[in-house]
């Protein structure tokens, strides 16, 4: 056993010398040295509970294939799978403090976790921590497998594990649209195309339109998330499975797949799992694409409840809170701003992906970690910004139908819902008299005794429905 050199501290020695260790904590010399080098921001391992727990789970795997593959003894398996749960459950993430960022190519990170199993395993089995007689860091934790294919599986599994949160999400917000488009079903609306009026429309159709993205973008998620299945566990270092037996990679997917209860697979060519990454372009390009179709309806909300006096003031969103700190009474709509903002922040996330995949280099990628920091923080700001923005803004959209249909009425868009009867020509003409003389073409058809109002409102109805329902 390591002789303590401080007190309430163990030791523990590599090659560049020796670091004394809280007893209180269960990390070793290799998560010193990780975090010594390579902090750079706030985050550890830790943060995302999803990657921890896909660490712990690709550790128990591997722990009851190696005793199924008799390379380890069924007793060290066991305490690692106790280990394992005792991480998966949280109890053990105050030991895990190598940085979610680290570059040393995600081995400071696989280490943190290795160090942390083995030692409480030791603890499970009545020995100290730091001593490693009977459950060591690399020969027992780590058998069988390497950095180069533990770190990208467990990328993997947390990517899929929190995209479900994201696709359920989403599917609420397309829920929460889809009940406005029945709300506001029966409510004129004036269509605009360049910001400029266009056509007679109902205000439904606007939102059933939100609601169909917003379920396609679930759609999405979801087939990006199913290629997520495909690990690259087996490989070891560069993909050929040099260090663990042969009949390790069947069985680390079959105990994998048994503990999560998701069908994991092995990939058709293990060096192509091993060198590419190009599954997170994909994850991030979904990502990317949701926020920027989120941001675009938001952008609309924020039009539509313009004003309240200068501005459209067709939609009331719910009051979040003051919205100025020198203006009194003025209410912004801070969560369609915040949902555009968001979208600013992944967009940028997906340029980091997209630079991390490309650099990869012959037969790994050593960027995997800025993936990890990058895509979860993307899928993280989505999951709670969605949530927020249906929650408190769209569920408590209001319409003002009299501005609508005022807005309508007073708009060039009557004139398109008339061609039909009238002809173009004629409309045209009428269109821009009252343009000139700053009337209302309804006004100027009654007057003029071409068409009344009941008319004039019959074609604009008419025009208001899609023609493929006729």
């Amino acid at each position: 056993m390591n002789t303590d050199k401080t007190a309430g501290c163990r030791s523990e020695v590599d090659y560049v010398g020796e670091v004394n260790i809280p007893v209180d904590k269960l990390y070793g010399v290799n998560s010193v040295r990780g975090q010594e080098n390579l902090t750079v921001s706030p985050l550890t391992l830790a943060h995302y509970p999803a990657f921890r727990d896909a660490f712990a789970w690709i550790k128990w795997a591997a722990a009851l294939a190696n005793a199924e593959n008799k390379v380890i003894e069924q007793q060290k398996a066991d305490a690692i799978a106790e280990a394992c749960r005792q991480l998966l459950a949280g109890n053990l993430d105050a030991s895990l403090i190598v940085d979610l960022m680290e570059g040393s190519g995600g081995t400071s990170s696989n280490m943190n976790v290795n160090e942390v199993i083995a030692n409480r395993a030791q603890q499970v089995l009545g020995y100290a921590a730091g001593s490693y007689q009977i459950v060591h860091p690399n020969d027992h934790v780590n058998c069988s497998q390497s950095t180069n294919d533990v770190y990208p599986a467990a990328l993997k599994i947390a990517t899929h594990t929190m995209l479900a949160a994201l696709i359920e999400e989403v599917t609420a917000l397309a829920r929460a649209f889809d009940d406005k488009a029945l709300a506001f079903a029966d409510i004129l609306h004036l269509g605009r195309t360049c910001l400029q009026d266009a056509q007679p429309m109902r205000l439904g159709q606007l939102f059933s339109g939100y609601a169909a993205l917003a379920w396609r973008l679930a759609d999405s998620l979801g087939e990006v998330q199913s290629k997520l299945c495909t690990l690259p566990l087996g490989g070891t270092a560069i993909g050929t499975g040099f260090g663990s037996p042969a009949g390790y990679r069947a069985a680390v997917y079959r105990q994998l797949s048994a503990l999560t209860g998701i069908d994991w697979q092995a990939p058709a060519n293990p060096f192509d799992a091993m060198q590419n990454m190009d599954v997170f372009s994909r994850v991030s390009g979904e990502l990317r694409t949701c926020s920027a179709s989120l941001a675009k309806i938001a952008s609309d909300l924020t039009v539509l409840a313009s004003g309240p006096v200068g501005g459209l003031g067709e939609l009331t969103l719910p009051e979040a809170q003051a919205g100025s700190s020198i203006m009194p009474g003025k209410v912004n709509p801070v969560l369609p701003m915040s949902m555009i903002q968001i979208s600013f922040a992944i967009i940028g996330n997906d340029v980091t992906v997209a630079q991390a995949v490309q650099y990869g280099e012959l037969e790994i990628n050593h960027f995997e970690p800025v993936v990890a920091s990058r895509v979860f923080d993307s899928i993280t700001l989505l999951v709670k910004g969605i949530n927020r923005f249906r929650i408190k803004c769209v569920e408590g959209i209001s319409a003002d139908s009299e501005m609508n249909e005022t807005h309508l009425k007073a708009s060039m868009a009557v004139a398109t819902a008339l061609v039909p009867k009238l002809g173009y020509a004629q409309v045209s003409k009428l269109a821009r008299q009252s343009v000139i003389e700053g009337r209302s073409l309804l006004t100027i058809l009654e007057e003029s005794g071409i068409l009344s109002q009941d008319e004039a409102m019959q074609a604009i109805n008419k025009a208001s429905h899609p023609v493929f329902d006729q």
